[in-house]
């Protein structure tokens, strides 16, 4: 009487635990699933050099077009943009530059001139 018993209780305990550790099981087999995916086919950390240069060409001409009635928020937006993008492009062909730090004004104004012309210097074509 205790033998079947004890194989029952044995039964449950074993159904029991392979029904709480399913789900840690496909969660560690889908990880690393999309570990071995992501190392075939790795994503590119940054965008060529030929598309941040075409968006260098595009925000000049935008900010060279703004309308003098144009709303300020419009205007800041694009000088923005410009930065961020002739950032990107410094540091893919590693030229330095201060303009993260340098405060809006004159003084960015001709940090921002200078960039633009050590990044021609370098080979990459800015005003098209």
């Amino acid at each position: 009487m205790h033998v079947p018993l004890l194989q029952i209780g044995g039964t449950v305990a074993v159904v029991a635990a392979l029904i709480a550790w399913t789900g840690p099981v496909f969660r560690w087999v889908r990880r690393r699933l999309e570990r071995r995916r992501a190392a075939r086919n790795p994503a590119p950390d940054r965008r060529p050099l030929q598309v941040v240069a075409a968006d260098l060409r595009r925000l000049a001409r935008s900010l060279s077009l703004v309308p003098t009635g144009a709303p300020m928020a419009r205007r800041r937006a694009l000088v923005a943009a410009y930065d961020d993008v002739l950032i990107e492009a410094a540091d893919q062909l590693e030229v330095p530059h201060e303009l993260r730090t340098t405060r809006d004004g004159p003084a960015r104004d001709a940090e921002r001139l200078r960039l633009v012309a050590q990044l021609e210097a370098a080979g990459l074509a800015v005003q098209g």
